[in-house]
């Protein structure tokens, strides 16, 4: 029979931090699923950096959010009618229709999950996007060679608390990350494998990364942009490769920024920069989940995640993760 549900819905384009007049909570009616559909309830959403970008009404790799519409973004949840052979009641699924209660989708629209492996959550976070992100950025964008010193920026969040965790496994010789605030460089110590860990709020970044790397950093993975490239372009060696995945620090700004003040450096020093999307590295899906699996079975993999519960609390979630107030996943449980 058909189904209430609630979704988050963009009702205006933000200008600067997004306020919480530019969504609404919407409730309406899913009909029952038709030959080649599947009803899914959604048991957790994930909430992500990218999706500001996605609240401009600008061109990008993904498109806008439409006003007025449900917002999407990756979620998991189980099957609870199902018009396909293929897709029974009571499997666990991922999915892009997330931000909403339940979702009506094509059978072809989701992809089966084994939780056996792992909690059905992880697939949001260290065995999906961000655990595939942090791998195909430290072993195809900027590769990782034995012996190398890494600098991950963002490095208590889904991404980084990985990325660090990779790169020891790749040989890196010492993996440096910056987070903000005492609570969350002192768990990339002793929790995530990093060898150093600078407080970005705590002063200058310049001379606390060149403190921490006296002989230079080989590899960056970026993902806040802003200060953090520049002092990465000062301190980084000759041929160094720097991994552009996110620039979190600039996503509200109403207007540009100017460029990396260093950015001449990379000339000099033959740096290779090159921008990352995690969809042209798909391939590497079925590799990362193998050897993350074994990883966290082995718990030589340690992953963290901030919960928030309830779809009327997505948008606080959200906005949290923006400023910096999780570690690990951020992630909205919902109630079965």
């Amino acid at each position: 029979m058909p189904v209430t549900s609630r979704e988050w819905r963009l009702v205006a384009r933000p200008v600067g931090e997004p306020k919480p007049a530019d969504f609404e909570l919407a409730t309406v009616t899913l009909a029952d699923p038709g030959p080649g559909q599947v009803l899914v309830r959604n048991n957790w959403l994930s909430v992500d950096p990218y999706m500001r970008g996605r609240m401009n009404d600008a061109e990008s790799y993904i498109p806008p959010f439409v006003l007025g519409e449900a917002m999407t973004g990756t979620a998991v949840g189980t099957v609870v009618a199902s018009g396909s052979d293929a897709i029974p009641v009571g499997a666990t699924v991922t999915h892009f229709e997330g931000w909403r209660e339940y979702a009506l989708l094509s059978a072809g629209a989701v992809q089966p999950v084994d939780t056996n492996l792992a909690p059905a959550q992880a697939y949001l976070g260290v065995l999906g996007v961000t655990g595939i992100t942090a791998y195909a950025g430290l072993t195809e964008v900027a590769p990782v060679k034995e012996g190398d010193v890494v600098f991950i920026s963002g490095a208590a969040g889904a991404v980084g608390s990985v990325a660090g965790q990779i790169a020891k496994q790749l040989g890196a010789a010492k993996v440096i990350g910056s987070a903000g605030g005492p609570e969350k460089t002192a768990r990339l110590l002793n929790e995530f494998g990093y060898d150093a860990a600078i407080d970005y709020r705590g002063g200058d970044i310049y001379s606390a990364l060149a403190a921490a790397a006296p002989d230079g950093i080989d590899v960056y993975f970026d993902n806040v942009g802003g200060d953090h490239l520049d002092a990465a372009l000062v301190t980084m060696n000759r041929f160094g490769r720097v991994a552009l995945c996110g620039a979190i620090s600039v996503y509200n700004d109403t207007e540009l920024r100017p460029g990396p003040s260093h950015l001449p450096l990379a000339i000099g020093k033959r740096i290779n920069l090159r921008g990352m999307n995690v969809s042209d590295h798909s391939q590497l899906i079925p590799e990362w989940i193998g050897k993350a699996a074994g990883w966290l079975a082995e718990g030589t993999l340690r992953t963290e995640e901030t919960v928030v519960d309830g779809i009327e609390e997505a948008l606080a979630a959200f906005t949290a993760m923006m400023n910096g107030a999780n570690t690990g996943k951020m992630l909205v449980r919902l109630p079965e």
